[in-house]
C-alpha cells in the first residue's frame, strides 16, 4: 500500500525519524544501565544472544544483528580478551567455531539480569498494555518483507 508521494512526504519528523530517534533514546538508556558493569551496549547484545538465546556461532550472530563479519570478530575478540567468552573447534567440523560464555560472564550476566527488563519499562513506560501490543504487532508487520523476523524465528544452536 502507498501511503506517501512526492507531494506528501513529511518534511519534519517523518515516522523514519521517528524510529531513527526512538533506537536513539533506547541506545542512551542501555549504555547508561550497563556503565556501572563496564559493558557497552554492543557488548551486552552479543553476549545476551549467546547466554539467552543460544546462539553460538560468529554467522549466526553476524546475520542476527545485522553486522559485517570483520566487526564481529573485533567484538568477539575484545570480548575473548575480557575473558566473557571463549571459542571452540566444532568437534564434528572443525572449520565451524562455537562460543561459550565462560564463568565470569555468566556472572556479569546474573548482575545485569534486570537490565533489559528495566530498559524496556523505561522505554515503553507511557503505553498502555494493548498500546504495547500494537506497537509490537505493527513492528513485526513492517519488518516482516525483509525476511528478518525469519532470522530470529529459526531455532537457535546448530545446524
Amino acid at each position: 500500500m502507498i501511503h506517501y508521494t512526492d507531494d506528501n512526504v513529511p518534511t519534519r519528523l517523518s515516522i523514519a525519524h521517528l524510529i531513527f530517534l526512538l533506537n536513539q533514546q533506547k541506545d542512551r538508556l542501555l549504555e547508561q544501565y550497563l556503565k556501572p558493569f563496564n559493558i557497552t551496549g554492543a557488548q551486552f547484545r552479543v553476549m545476551r544472544l549467546i547466554m539467552v538465546e543460544q546462539v553460538d556461532t560468529p554467522s549466526d550472530l553476524t546475520r542476527l544483528l545485522s553486522i559485517d563479519s570483520g566487526a564481529m570478530t573485533r567484538m568477539l575478540d575484545r570480548l575473548e580478551q575480557r575473558h566473557l567468552l571463549v571459542r571452540e573447534r566444532c568437534p564434528s567440523d572443525r572449520r565451524q567455531v562455537r562460543l561459550k560464555p565462560t564463568e565470569e560472564a555468566i556472572e556479569l550476566g546474573n548482575k545485569v539480569h534486570g537490565i533489559a527488563a528495566d530498559l524496556l519499562n523505561e522505554l515503553t513506560g507511557e503505553l498502555t498494555g494493548d498500546e504495547l501490543n500494537e506497537l509490537d504487532r505493527i513492528i513485526r508487520k513492517m519488518l516482516a518483507p525483509t525476511g528478518l523476523m525469519d532470522e530470529w524465528n529459526k531455532p537457535a544452536g546448530p545446524e
